[in-house]
């Protein structure tokens, strides 16, 4: 890899930053000062700016507070999108999965295409947890309505859900798919409206709810982990 590419990749600096800072001599490699940008580095090489090592890292997983308004997209000539939240970030990060423009909470974003896929594969189910603001009266049936799964007009019936009633208009459900608007058509066709919808579990990553909306923070090794652990399991 070039040595620019490596810095604007591992150091959270721009590609123009990392050539200035590599003509300004601040770059080692290996002990001596580098000062061509082009300079082609491997794996193993000891690489100091400012003499601060900078280390590779294969993957960046972080967690965001999507706030509503936001799409969840990597770019977009219309609306604002979750990367443009993240501005300091380098690398070529994505969400993993969506959620709706007009819904808010945990949102991963990740440069690791392996696990995304696993845990997004339509064959491959993790737990979402999300709390639900809701107008109108759900039957006295709903918990055993979602439990054994709703015909949201989909191929087949959704899987089996679970709803948890938390107080008057508000719920908190648990769903292991990510159909279209899903939570939307499913309370839609218990004769209820979904007026709020925030995500607060994804795979086992619990969202911080220190996090301001529009915020976001690096995963902690133990959330990576259990993000992998849930791509694990088929």
């Amino acid at each position: 890899m070039r040595l620019d590419k490596y810095l604007s990749s591992y150091a959270g600096m721009t590609r123009k930053e990392a050539r200035q800072a590599v003509r300004r001599g601040v770059v080692q490699v290996d002990g001596s000062v580098v000062k061509s940008e082009s300079e082609h580095v491997e794996t193993g090489q000891q690489i100091l700016l400012n003499g601060s090592e900078v280390q590779a890292e294969e993957f960046v997983y972080y967690m965001m507070n999507k706030p509503a308004g936001v799409i969840t997209a990597t770019k977009d000539a219309r609306d604002k999108t979750v990367l443009d939240l993240m501005p300091e970030v380098k690398r070529e990060i994505f969400p993993m999965g969506r959620l709706d423009k007009d819904t808010e909470g945990l949102l991963i974003l990740t440069d690791d295409g392996a696990l995304a896929h696993r845990l997004l594969s339509p064959a491959h189910h993790v737990d979402k947890v999300y709390e639900v603001d809701y107008e109108g009266e759900l039957p006295k049936t709903a918990v055993e309505d979602f439990a054994g799964g709703l015909d949201i007009g989909e191929r087949r019936i959704t899987k089996t859900a679970r709803l948890e009633l938390v107080a008057p208009g508000r719920a908190r459900l648990t769903i292991s798919e990510g159909k279209f608007h899903q939570v939307k058509r499913m309370f839609a066709v218990e004769g209820t409206r979904v007026t709020g919808l925030k995500r607060t579990v994804f795979a086992g990553v619990y969202l911080d709810e220190s996090l301001a909306p529009g915020t976001y923070r690096r995963l902690t090794e133990v959330e990576v982990e259990q993000l992998r652990i849930g791509g694990n399991h088929g």
